[in-house]
């Protein structure tokens, strides 16, 4: 339970690096390439294979039926995806490495690897979706192998881990390495042991791709995503007033033994079978013997004042706890590669509930969260804001919160649970969009959408600290697909995503309506829980690193595998209005153009 692993655990720090524009053509750059300089002078160009994308609508296609079966009825998903994909891509079957998979309603997915000698290729990967028995979506980076290296090690991962803490300035944390084949962008293959290092005092968590022939870095994966609240300061703002004390709202379907409890083990702290909220250095807990956890926050002092402390532990608790209830009635679920330490016997790896580390000392003005693999507990750090006096907390503005907790499920969903298939400019960004997306989703309270805005409190500014409000009006928020030509920073990317997904939401309420009850009930069909349903699936739907372009695609077909393609032409609409029309390519041209019937 996360109790027994959390004192150990929580020595793991996170931090991420700032991306930088790498010398390709704009739309290759956003798709493919990363530079990241980290640690002791190391410049890394991460590459990820562009991948194709292909969706099929109602019809979907039949799946072919695999070698040595007599019908598609005998085989597991596991034969399936091998099949559909050697179908496509004309490989053998042992060029394909089957990942992960689940099925779930009349709705199946499966996420395999590229292989080769029985080697999993790393950043060669697809993904092939099903909808009663049909494919309805492919997506696939696999790559050429006619020059790839030899599969057996030239060098030992022990004898290469001293010269990986050394390059990215941290230690080995003890997740046991794996040989993978990396793609480069020369097209070229490299043999690779997989390591991961981490740095609590400088706060990072990397994963490095070391060449098993010549001991070369060859790419990172860093783990962290960062909100990157930071803005002028301005007059100081009173902590908004609405405290109110909640009577067991946690969600039994999706939390069975509650927020203190896997199953076997009962806590009397912020300690759960989802979450462990802590302060970071001190290491302590909240804790009550009679679980009522009811401390106000003062924020007329400072937050390390200890009935600010404990206030704050608990509100990151029960906002970091509501997210994971929430997004489990609408498919976060264990099989679909959810944070928790009992998975109940429900699929995924259990063991990786989320560490909270409030007024976290690695950092100030500013917040993260830490993906890695399906197994291993993401990390949570949230900083204290000193842009006012006093100082305050982010961990009770619960914008960030939920925009942190967002690229723990972005990250996991997309790919099969292994954190690493939102690595490009491009698809990071579009994560960062999501993150706010879904601060935003919780915020809205009525059918009238209001423009939002992130981070009002803890900087004390109206405007928040994002370029423009998220808004309906291009006179208020002009942003607009052509508008990423322009932007190398995901931060910035990521506003325009957010800001489309803005106005899909906006066009499905005004259609639909708004139910008050969407946080608890998923089973309705008013526009704001029509909008997260197709928010989750199209994750589940996406290839790795998706563009704008595919990720729209899978909006599109997500609705049209729950609601048979009712909300095709709204949600067509609202993208085609900023500038991912139908006939939109991955080049950031706007294009207005909509379906036949819309």
């Amino acid at each position: 339970m996360a109790s027994f692993k959390f004192l150990s655990f929580v020595l793991v720090a996170i931090y991420a690096s700032i991306a930088q524009a790498v010398p390709f053509p704009q739309h290759v750059r956003h798709a493919t390439h990363q530079t990241r300089h980290i640690g002791r002078g190391l410049e890394v160009k991460a590459y990820h294979p562009k991948s194709s994308y292909q969706t099929w609508g109602a019809e979907g296609v039949a799946q072919p039926v695999p070698a040595g079966l007599k019908s598609r009825a005998t085989a597991s998903l596991s034969d399936n995806a091998i099949a559909f994909v050697q179908s496509q891509l004309g490989v053998d079957a042992s060029q394909v490495s089957y990942k992960s998979g689940f099925a779930e309603g009349s709705g199946s997915y499966a996420y395999v690897k590229q292989a080769h000698d029985g080697v999993p290729f790393a950043n060669a990967v697809a993904n092939v979706a099903w909808k009663d028995g049909k494919i309805v979506a492919f997506g696939s980076s696999f790559v050429n192998t006619t020059n790839i290296a030899s599969s057996k090690p030239s060098l030992s991962v022990d004898s290469l881990i001293p010269k990986v803490e050394q390059a990215l300035d941290g230690k080995f944390n003890d997740h046991p390495p794996s040989l993978e084949y990396l793609v480069r962008d020369d097209q070229s293959v490299a043999l690779t042991h997989v390591v991961q290092v981490s740095n609590k005092e400088a706060g990072t968590w990397f994963e490095a791709y070391v060449c098993a022939h010549t001991g070369k870095i060859y790419s990172v994966t860093d783990f962290v995503a960062h909100a990157s609240y930071t803005v002028l300061p301005i007059q100081k703002q009173i902590f908004p007033e609405g405290q109110v004390v909640l009577k067991d709202p946690q969600d039994l379907l999706a939390s069975p033994f509650g927020w203190h409890s896997d199953g076997i083990d009962n806590t009397t702290n912020t300690i759960g079978n989802n979450v462990a909220a802590f302060i970071d250095g001190a290491v302590t807990t909240q804790t009550s013997a009679g679980l009522n956890f009811n401390v106000a926050y003062d924020d007329t002092i400072d937050p390390t004042v200890q009935s600010n402390m404990d206030a704050a532990i608990v509100n990151a608790f029960y906002v970091a706890n509501t997210v994971h209830d929430f997004t489990y009635r609408y498919g976060f679920t264990e099989s679909a590669f959810n944070f928790q330490d009992n998975n109940f016997g429900k699929g995924g790896r259990a063991g990786d509930s989320v560490l909270m580390s409030v007024q976290d000392a690695s950092g100030l003005n500013n917040a993260n969260f830490a993906t890695p693999p399906d197994g291993q507990s993401g990390v949570c750090r949230m900083f204290i804001w000193d842009l006012t006096n006093p100082r305050r907390d982010g961990s009770v503005e619960n914008d960030i919160i939920v925009h942190e907790m967002t690229h723990g499920i972005t990250n996991r969903m997309t790919g099969g649970g292994t954190g690493r298939c939102l690595q490009t400019v491009e698809a990071g960004g579009m994560g960062e969009g999501w993150s706010d997306a879904m601060a935003e989703w919780v915020a809205q309270k009525s059918a009238n959408v209001q423009d939002f805005v992130v981070g009002q409190y803890v900087t004390e500014n109206p405007a928040g600290i994002r370029t423009f409000p998220y808004s309906t009006n291009p006179a208020v928020n002009p942003l607009r697909y052509s508008s990423v030509a322009q932007f190398n920073e995901v931060h910035v990317i990521g506003e325009v995503w957010a800001n489309m997904l803005h106005n899909v939401y906006a066009a499905l309420v005004a259609e639909r309506g708004f139910s008050t009850q969407a946080l608890t009930n998923p089973n309705t069909n008013e526009g704001n829980v029509v909008y997260m349903h197709l928010f989750l699936d199209a994750l589940l739907l996406q290839p790795c690193n998706p563009t704008f372009v595919s990720a729209r695609d899978a909006w599109i077909q997500a609705d049209q595998n729950r609601f048979n393609g009712a909300n095709k032409c709204t949600i067509f609409k609202a993208f085609a209005s900023r500038g991912l029309g139908l006939n939109a390519r991955e080049d950031f041209v706007d294009n207005a153009d909509l379906p036949a019937g819309c």
